[in-house]
């Protein structure tokens, strides 16, 4: 469907927006149950960035210079959502709202969604 010749032409063909998008969804479920006072600050940043390493990648395979966009987008935007969500995961775990399970489920996911983003960018280059 997405693929012609081995050529990913969506970003959801791509093996990193998948497991991103599963883990977004984790993220938005979990948080989901925070304490009110949190639904419009932690928990709704955590969502949002979480979310965003998948739009950024879509919208990056969306643009008519496919090359430059899915670099530049993979690049800045999709390392620096995925560091973002890392660090409120970990204040999510020190405000003690997720376990420290949970928060290690989930650095460990994230830190492999950013080697798969740092690998994607090489592979653009």
């Amino acid at each position: 469907m997405g693929r012609e010749a081995g050529y990913i032409k969506r970003a959801r063909d791509l093996d990193v927006y998948r497991r991103a998008y599963a883990g977004s969804l984790d993220v938005h479920k979990a948080t989901l149950v925070f304490p009110k006072m949190e639904q419009y600050a932690l928990a709704d940043q955590m969502r949002r960035s979480s979310k965003a390493i998948c739009a950024n990648l879509a919208e990056g395979f969306a643009k008519t210079d496919p090359f430059q966009a899915r670099v530049c987008t993979v690049h800045f935007y999709g390392h620096g959502s995925c560091s973002e969500v890392e660090t409120w995961i970990s204040y999510a775990s020190d405000l003690g709202y997720i376990t420290q399970a949970q928060r290690d489920e989930w650095l460990q996911s994230y830190v492999h969604i950013y080697g798969m983003l740092v690998n994607l960018r090489e592979k653009l280059k």
